[in-house]
């Protein structure tokens, strides 16, 4: 675990990168980790991070499928806004831990 300031805050991450704790996500923490890869959030961006979120807080499993199905984006859409590993990295931006089903 480190500490890192990120947009004005200090946050604590985990040895990958994710946010600890969820509840200190903001949108400019998240645009200044994405910039860090190289990433320009737009709104649709922020739409992903947004559902993404909410699934996490009810406790759903998160999955590139259920992504595509969310009515935001289709999969091929997710891969063109993240990627590299559209789930990997839109769960980070988003704040809240790496899903099972990434690597």
């Amino acid at each position: 675990m480190t500490q890192k300031t990120i947009a004005g805050k200090t946050i604590e991450l985990n040895d990958e990168g994710y946010m600890v704790d969820p509840s200190q996500w903001t949108r400019e923490i998240a645009a200044e980790m994405a910039g860090e890869d190289g990433i320009v959030l737009t709104d649709k961006h922020y739409e992903v991070l947004e559902f993404l979120r909410a699934s996490h807080s009810k406790g759903e499993t998160l999955t590139i499928r259920k992504v595509g199905k969310s009515g935001i984006v289709d999969i091929k859409g997710l891969y063109q806004l993240f990627p590299g590993g559209p789930l990997k990295f839109s769960s980070k931006y988003a704040g809240i831990p790496k899903p099972a089903s990434c690597v």
